[in-house]
């Protein structure tokens, strides 16, 4: 009793303090508050951090009251902004490859950058001010109206959920779990919840509710997701198909020197001495990262009959490369191509969901003569692929490919009623910096893994490149800033998971479930203590 009593004291002062605070001390806490929310993310995992920064958040909204939706809108900007800048402060990285060409857009990417990404948790909390309570129903409010906002952020304007909540989990085996069923939005939904939940031990006029044990909701949460997560995690490894002998090859190419005339021979006698090293003719298929090749295979005079006297005859090379086609206007692809031990082209794969800014420019006839153009120098920019599908090749398990960041697309990485028996994934982290970004692509590849129940064999220029099985355990890997190859057997599947079958619907179904949680908790009648 003592112990709750206290509890109920902490929180009482705390949320007091929270909700008093006006003008540009707010601002900046909100500030303070998401930046210090952004070390739940890899490589920190500091998520419990959480426990008081959530909570701390649904109280200053409480005290958001003069103009409150247009205020509950610069809060939520706020936090979001703060929230962005640490979780994804790589994001500059990419202008400085080329600084001559784009450092003069740094000073502009910096603070834009989460500043629009930040306008989807204004956005939310805009929304949760409209159907604000006194009581627990604001909090279910707040977790609902962000966790749709983050929906949209993956999903409006080509998308970009890099960092939805549930990615906390994405270093944890056990946690991650819930995936399988929710996805990583619902299982963001349910984070929030249970972080969030503390702030209901006070209500919105910062009076202790009457009945202080809801205040350890967010705790059973945590520990129901803890423990359906070890009960569905086996404590053995995998069953891998034993004739399937995969390597990845990790060059470790700088990205400032990846596409130097003068290095391009080294560059390609160091992806070939990584894959002809010992013991290659024990692997069914190699995979080199996306664009690994210092110059686009299919159309360089002599590469595949060159390729052909490094592969053995049983060997398939999987490998990223531009791809061009030429024509009255060439048209150019970032995409991956299955070449075979006597040099045949198997089949071609071509990015379809391309970045912008990145590999393609939007508004390209206003920006272009502004002088901004895309990061990766394509001419033109690259042409969109037709979509996800099913790849075939011999002597090993269909599987779906995915280039770079097309992973992060949740329910979007196996094709429709073409179900994969895994997914390779290439990628050249170089791109998003020397630790945060990179290790954070790594952590949404092993969520993706989870969520389909398929293991993923993934090919990182400078790293992490590793072998994830269907339960999002890393099997084999190889850390980052490091030249070598990683040879593994191919982890067999799961059946199809719940989220699988049903994709975003278990969301959504979870997403109406609390609302009409909320509005029953908006009806019940707070008592002072």
């Amino acid at each position: 009793m003592a112990s709750r009593i206290a509890w109920g004291d902490y929180a009482l002062r705390c949320s007091h303090w929270f909700q008093t605070i006006r003008g540009w001390p707010r601002l900046l806490l909100l500030i303070g508050l998401g930046a210090v929310s952004g070390l739940g993310f890899a490589p920190f995992y500091f998520w419990q951090v959480w426990l008081l920064t959530i909570p701390a958040f649904v109280w200053v909204l409480d005290g958001v009251g003069h103009r409150p939706q247009r205020d509950a809108f610069v809060a939520g900007w706020a936090f979001g902004y703060g929230y962005f800048l640490i979780g994804m402060h790589w994001i500059g990285y990419p202008f400085v490859v080329d600084i001559e060409r784009h450092g003069w857009l740094l000073p502009l990417v910096i603070p834009l950058f989460p500043g629009g990404l930040a306008i989807f948790w204004g956005l939310a909390t805009f929304v949760a001010k409209a159907f604000w309570s006194k009581g627990p129903a604001r909090v279910l409010v707040t977790c609902i109206s962000v966790a749709a906002f983050e929906w949209l952020r993956g999903n409006v304007l080509t998308g970009l959920p890099w960092n939805l909540p549930g990615y906390v989990w994405s270093g944890s085996e056990t946690m991650m779990q819930s995936a399988a069923i929710f996805g990583v939005y619902g299982l963001s939904l349910l984070t929030l919840l249970a972080f969030a939940w503390p702030a209901v031990s006070v209500d919105a006029e910062g009076r202790k509710v009457p009945k202080p044990v809801f205040a350890f909701g967010g705790v059973l949460l945590l520990l129901g997701l803890w423990i359906f997560g070890s009960a569905r995690l086996p404590q053995t490894p995998q069953p891998v198909f034993t004739d399937v002998g995969l390597r990845l090859v990790q060059p470790n190419v700088p990205q400032h020197e990846k596409w130097n005339p003068e290095l391009l021979q080294r560059n390609w006698q160091q992806l070939v001495g990584l894959t002809i090293s010992e013991n290659l003719a024990q692997q069914n298929i190699v995979i080199w990262p996306e664009a690994a090749p210092p110059f686009p295979v299919l159309s360089t005079d002599g590469a595949l009959n060159a390729l052909a006297g490094y592969l053995p005859d049983q060997t398939t090379l999987l490998t990223g490369t531009q791809r061009v086609e030429f024509g009255e206007r060439n048209r150019y692809f970032n995409s991956l191509v299955a070449i075979d031990g006597r040099g045949g082209v198997l089949g071609i794969y071509d990015k379809s969901h391309l970045v912008p800014f990145g590999e393609y420019l939007p508004f390209y006839n206003v920006l272009e003569p502004l002088g901004v153009t895309q990061l990766t120098g394509a001419n033109g920019g690259f042409s969109q692929g037709d979509g996800v599908r099913l790849f075939v090749v011999p002597r090993v398990p269909p599987f779906g490919v995915l280039i770079c960041y097309e992973v992060i697309f949740s329910g979007e990485v196996v094709a429709a009623h073409s179900r994969p028996q895994w997914l390779v994934n290439v990628t050249d982290d170089s791109w998003f910096g020397p630790w945060a970004g990179p290790y954070q692509h790594l952590g949404i590849a092993r969520m993706r893994a989870v969520e389909e129940g398929l293991s993923i064999a993934r090919a990182a220029n400078t790293g992490v490149s590793a072998v994830i099985d269907p339960y999002g355990r890393i099997v084999a890997s190889l850390g980052l800033d490091k030249s070598g190859v990683v040879d593994a057997k191919l982890p067999k599947p799961l059946e199809p998971t719940l989220f699988s079958i049903a994709g975003h619907a278990i969301f959504a179904l979870l997403m109406l479930v609390l609302v009409g949680v909320a509005a029953l908790f908006s009806r019940l009648p707070l008592k002072d203590s």
